[in-house]
């Protein structure tokens, strides 16, 4: 009978470490299926995104040859479908290979993407380099190609806040970290004021604040730095008589529209006269020599008045619809990954937003595209690139290591869910 018992006593831990066997095994197989319908849904979510940027793309091939059509056509309006049919073909090359390039290699190139921004910006002011349209000195023009290098601005400033806020050294103070965050802004708004160019300044501030706090940074530093910059964006308006003459413009257009600014009004009066269904594709008529920029900053309008309330809305949402898809197919990266992308992500449909707001007469008048849908090189084509940078985060893995080197540390990027981390971050 002991015998018996001693067999039973030796057997008990064999049965154990079986046991102990199983539920790792069983823990492995349910691990990998679980990560095999995470990739399946990632892979869905970027077919999806594609598919909306697609469906946008498409439909501002149709509104920019509809839109450029004038009271007296001439071939000058092919020239307009024709060139933007190239910035396309050049828009969809570039977001491909930036799709391709890993995450990795965006952050540590960040910083000389933002030197190049800044040299190309320089150049701009530069009196004989640089080309002014409408008392504006913003394009660099080589032939018959032009470049917005403000555009580039819009991609190397949330890079550059996500690296510097997800680089955290253990020996930098606050101090050192607002020192760090105002380099970026401080080197290329300073840049783009002069052109002149207010709106797209401030847009950039707002841009690089929405990548700031999706970083991480923290909320206090926020209303420090808005109770300085924000007396200093009041000032620069009220020394500019034209951005004081767009504000009460703006105020007019909604007392007194006899005396609202000729584009608001007509912008207004073409979403007015699509009503709900519109008057069919092609067959506007305030476009016709009456709405100023029709093909590129008031093309919502345009599409009001063709497509009627329907059309708007159904811009709206599949900006919508863009914006939730690229947010979910963000979800399963690192932390830094997944700040870029969703900072771009948010700085495109913000845009969208500000555009449709304009033409609605909801804010004042800023001359700012409807990425995707207006004529136009340098948007165009940054807006790809957006798109494809956002693509290459959604496809660093949640085990994948981002390593970014900042003199002599290697800050490493692990998965959301590491818990031998605060979060993200193991220094090395």
């Amino acid at each position: 009978m002991t015998h018996c018992w001693r067999s039973v006593a030796h057997l008990k831990p064999l049965a154990e470490t079986n046991h102990h066997a199983m539920s790792t095994v069983s823990t492995t197989v349910t691990r990998s299926h679980d990560s095999n319908r995470t990739l399946r849904d990632t892979r869905e979510f970027r077919g999806l995104f594609v598919s909306l940027v697609s469906v946008l793309v498409g439909f501002g091939i149709v509104m920019v040859h509809s839109a450029s059509i004038t009271s007296w056509p001439t071939q000058f309006e092919e020239v307009y479908l024709s060139r933007h049919l190239t910035f396309l073909a050049i828009g969809v090359f570039v977001s491909m290979t930036c799709a391709a390039v890993p995450a990795r290699v965006w952050l540590a190139q960040a910083p000389l993407l933002l030197v190049g921004t800044c040299v190309l910006l320089l150049a701009v002011l530069i009196p004989g380099v640089g080309t002014r349209v409408n008392g504006a000195q913003r394009w660099l023009r080589l032939g018959s190609v032009s470049l917005q290098p403000s555009e580039l601005a819009k991609i190397a400033l949330p890079l550059m806040a996500c690296r510097v806020i997800l680089w955290r050294p253990t020996d930098r103070g606050w101090l050192k970290e607002l020192v760090a965050v105002a380099i970026p802004v401080a080197m290329v708004v300073p840049l783009i004021l002069p052109e002149p160019d207010l709106g797209t300044s401030a847009f950039l501030l707002l841009s690089y604040a929405i990548a700031l706090f999706l970083a991480g940074w923290k909320l206090r530093y926020f209303f420090g730095c808005a109770t300085v910059l924000l007396p200093l964006l009041v000032s620069a308006v009220a020394l500019r008589p034209y951005q004081i003459r767009r504000v009460t413009g703006f105020i007019e257009t909604w007392t007194n529209i006899d005396s609202a600014p000729w584009q608001l009004k007509q912008s207004l009066f073409t979403l007015g006269s699509g009503g709900l269904m519109g008057v069919g594709p092609g067959q506007g008529s305030q476009k016709l020599s009456y709405l100023p920029e029709a093909n590129t900053d008031f093309v919502f309008a345009v599409v009001g008045e063709e497509f009627g309330l329907v059309g708007t809305l159904t811009i709206v949402f599949v900006w919508s619809g863009l914006f939730l898809t690229g947010v979910r197919l963000l979800a399963n990266t690192p932390k830094i990954a997944r700040a870029v992308g969703t900072a771009l992500l948010a700085q495109l449909t913000l845009q969208a937003a500000i555009n449709v707001a304009v033409v609605t007469a909801m804010v004042p008048p800023k001359g700012i595209a409807h990425p995707l849908i207006s004529y136009g090189g340098s948007n165009l084509v940054t807006s790809l690139a957006t798109i494809g940078i956002i693509l290459s985060m959604s496809r660093c893995s949640t085990d994948e290591e981002i390593r970014v080197l900042n003199d002599d540390s290697i800050v490493r990027y692990t998965k959301p869910d590491d818990a031998t981390t605060d979060g993200d971050m193991i220094e090395g």
